[in-house]
């Protein structure tokens, strides 16, 4: 991409403000934008950051390698930073991140993500963004990268938390393990309540994001953004292969929720956020990658798909792509719980490659029936 005039000057000040803010952000080697390694970021919460990515397939068996879904089994012990590195326990960038995954879209491929962000943590400290597990916040740790590489694409998933994704789950796993009752219609009156500040917030992520990379020297034509939303990590009543009674959802299938409040977060939740961000999209000129469907017949529980047993082996074609909820918190971590395995993160790292090669237009991605993580295609929309 073409250099715009004193840009690698604003890119020596930018890596200057930004240096020793956080130690993931910033390649060794410094290059002024438009001439150093091409490069695509990933910004954001836990669906992005890889959350989850230590698991292949859900397995009863809760000793040695789980019939293999578990990544950090070394053969006598478990080790997560196999597949989080450095992050295991925090951030929780996986091997397997959309980034990661997306395929060789660029010669680096860079994860500012981190599991649990807000807003808050994306903006820029001088505009009020918040540190997090150790680390600066993301557009500050951005200002580094954009100094040091060439940055042509910046995905972003942002705001599930700040609109309590974490306890909304919670809410409704109790109603349906506890109390017998359902969670969708106060959960909807939370969500009515705090959506417009949330979206308000994933706007200025957007701007703070434009601020840094345009003090780094960019022109708005040099680099992408992409907001993307959220997919579903549990299927409708009817796509459910366990019965509303009973305990199979909880101790066999690990997906604690009554029928009305799947289909409320099936259809209604999660179109509800897929349409309010790609309102923000819109309304501040990026691309918008609609995730909703993105692991539909693959979620916990799903009838088009197979937990792994001694005699089904793990496989992006037969297994669930996202992460069950551990009830009794026998298998790794619960903050795993409802995101993307390692299989999903694969998918979504396809939809990443595939929205990378069509620069204008919001795309929807989507998985083929039967097929594995590389089956994912886009549909305009």
């Amino acid at each position: 991409m073409p250099s715009t005039p004193h840009r690698a000057l604003r890119a020596l000040l930018a890596l200057c403000t930004a240096a020793g803010l956080a130690s993931v952000a910033a390649p060794t080697a410094t290059a002024a934008p438009g001439t150093g390694p091409t490069a695509v970021v990933a910004m954001g919460d836990s669906y992005i950051s890889g959350e989850a990515g230590r698991w292949q397939g859900n397995s009863l068996t809760n000793s040695g390698s789980r019939n293999g879904t578990d990544r950090a089994w070394t053969g006598s012990a478990y080790d997560p930073s196999r597949v989080y590195g450095s992050t295991a326990g925090g951030c929780h960038r996986s091997d397997t991140s959309e980034v990661r995954s997306a395929g060789p879209i660029a010669s680096s491929l860079i994860n500012l993500a981190c599991s649990g962000a807000t807003t808050k943590n994306v903006f820029r400290a001088s505009q009020g963004g918040q540190a997090y597990k150790g680390e600066a916040p993301q557009a500050d740790q951005l200002a580094a990268v954009a100094a040091a590489n060439d940055v042509e694409l910046i995905a972003l998933s942002i705001g599930g938390n700040d609109l309590g994704f974490a306890d909304i789950i919670t809410t409704c796993a109790t109603d349906y393990i506890v109390w017998y009752s359902y969670c969708h219609d106060d959960q909807q009156a939370e969500v009515d309540a705090r959506i417009d500040g949330v979206m308000a917030d994933v706007g200025k992520s957007v701007d703070e994001i434009r601020a840094v990379m345009t003090a780094a020297g960019y022109a708005a034509s040099d680099y992408r953004i992409v907001l993307q939303s959220y997919p579903s990590p549990i299927p409708r009543a009817a796509d459910n292969r366990y019965g509303e009674s009973g305990w199979a959802r909880t101790n066999t299938g690990g997906c604690p929720f009554w029928n009305a409040d799947s289909d409320w977060a099936r259809d209604s939740l999660v179109p509800q956020l897929a349409a309010r961000l790609k309102g923000v999209a819109t309304a501040k000129g990026v691309q918008f990658l609609d995730l909703r469907d993105a692991l539909q017949g693959r979620e916990v529980c799903a009838k088009a798909a197979k937990q792994v047993t001694a005699t089904v082996p793990p496989s992006g074609t037969t297994s669930e792509w996202a992460r069950w909820i551990d009830s009794q918190s026998t298998q790794g971590l619960v903050q795993e719980s409802m995101h993307p395995n390692a299989y999903g993160q694969q998918a979504l790292g396809r939809c990443l490659a595939l929205i990378s090669a069509r620069p204008t237009g919001n795309q929807s991605c989507r998985n083929t029936a039967g097929s594995g993580p590389s089956g994912m295609y886009l549909t305009a929309g």
